[in-house]
């Protein structure tokens, strides 16, 4: 009499396998979420960018004195950083410089002496994306 199935050696080596290559798989899904977090930031950056330019041009020469009452008009709300070391987070903070520290969300500069970066948005932090890039560098 001849039975049919599958013997439990073969179950198991099918088991490990299955493992193995869930093992090399969740990383590198994860790393695909960071690097789509990345991209998100930098789509919202450039929305931001663009708002501010369009007030700026509709302003004739005078850039908003920050990103939320009179802004709104222009883009609102203000789209999230969500890449991790930026927190996922829609914080806009008024600076004079580029950022030079680890932070999260967005700085924008103010400062009317701090030419060529007065109206520049930037990613809020000093920190690195998934190429080894600072975030300012967006």
């Amino acid at each position: 009499m001849k039975r049919k199935g599958f013997t439990l050696i073969e179950l198991m080596i099918v088991v490990a396998i299955i493992g193995i290559l869930a093992a090399i798989a969740i990383p590198k899904f994860a790393q695909m979420l960071e690097k789509s977090r990345e991209g998100a930031t930098k789509g919202n950056l450039a929305a931001i960018r663009s708002a501010v330019t369009i007030y700026y041009s509709e302003k004739e020469g005078t850039f908003p004195g920050d990103l939320t009452t009179a802004f709104t008009s222009y883009l609102y709300p203000i789209p999230a950083a969500k890449a991790t070391p930026l927190g996922n987070s829609t914080v806009v903070v008024m600076a004079t410089t580029i950022p030079s520290a680890v932070g999260t969300g967005w700085c924008y500069i103010t400062d009317p002496t701090s030419m060529p970066f007065q109206g520049y948005v930037f990613a809020n932090s000093t920190g690195t994306d998934t190429k080894g890039s600072s975030f300012t560098t967006y």
